[in-house]
């Protein structure tokens, strides 16, 4: 007997959660990609020192729920595993355009594009697959996609005639290294191989940020971006 996988296509729907009110007075946008084990309700509250009147913060939710611990009592989520994997980036990368149509994002505010720990990849992957043109690109101890390239930024040094957003000030765009020096699961190799990866995807447009803990969200950096 011979085992067949096949695909299928159907509608889906998921969650996300939003912090403070979009006005004409809000001056930034937040996409922020919370990491493994996270749920996008309490992962939304490390931005809660923002000022709520000039910051809108939208936090995606990992598709992938699963229980935690053997009691069963408290729930995180996963963006992507080695398994499928480029059917689940296509999916979260449908979804992400869901979110940013659904939220009516537009040049006029300042977008910031946030990823921590696993979710520095989906956040790199979607500025990259979608051209997005922000003022801050933060990754936030978490790992480079490998399959990325200098060449998948390239847009950024470009002046496209359409582009999926499309921002005048697109020159001034930064990336944020963000990592602490006690990190449990960054070791000196694994530091000095995300350094050079960021160098070459990025070059001068990259600020590295390092901080003294552990892989913990740093709130008080995430405050000072702004």
């Amino acid at each position: 007997m011979n085992s067949t996988e096949k695909e299928i296509t159907y509608q889906s729907t998921n969650s996300y959660s939003t912090l403070n009110t979009f006005t004409e007075r809000t001056k930034n946008v937040w996409f922020v990609c919370h990491g493994m084990g996270y749920l996008s309700r309490y992962f939304i509250n490390y931005f809660k020192g923002l000022d709520p009147d000039d910051n809108y913060i939208i936090a995606p939710q990992a598709p992938s729920k699963y229980y935690q611990g053997k009691d069963f009592k408290h729930v995180g989520a996963n963006w992507l595993t080695k398994d499928d994997t480029e059917l689940g980036i296509e999916n979260i990368l449908n979804y992400f355009d869901a979110i940013f149509k659904a939220e009516n994002i537009t040049a006029q505010t300042n977008l910031i594009v946030f990823g921590y720990s696993q979710g520095v990849s989906v956040a790199m992957r979607y500025v990259a697959k979608r051209q997005i043109q922000c003022s801050q690109l933060v990754l936030h101890s978490g790992g480079i996609p490998k399959e990325l390239t200098a060449e998948d930024f390239a847009y950024l040094n470009e002046i496209p005639a359409e582009v999926h957003l499309k921002r005048s000030r697109k020159a001034e765009m930064t990336v944020k290294l963000i990592y602490g020096t006690k990190d449990e699961y960054l070791n000196d190799e694994r530091m000095a191989s995300e350094y050079q990866r960021a160098q070459e995807l990025f070059g001068k447009r990259l600020d590295i940020l390092p901080f003294n803990g552990k892989h913990v969200v740093n709130v008080d950096i995430i405050n000072d971006l702004v």
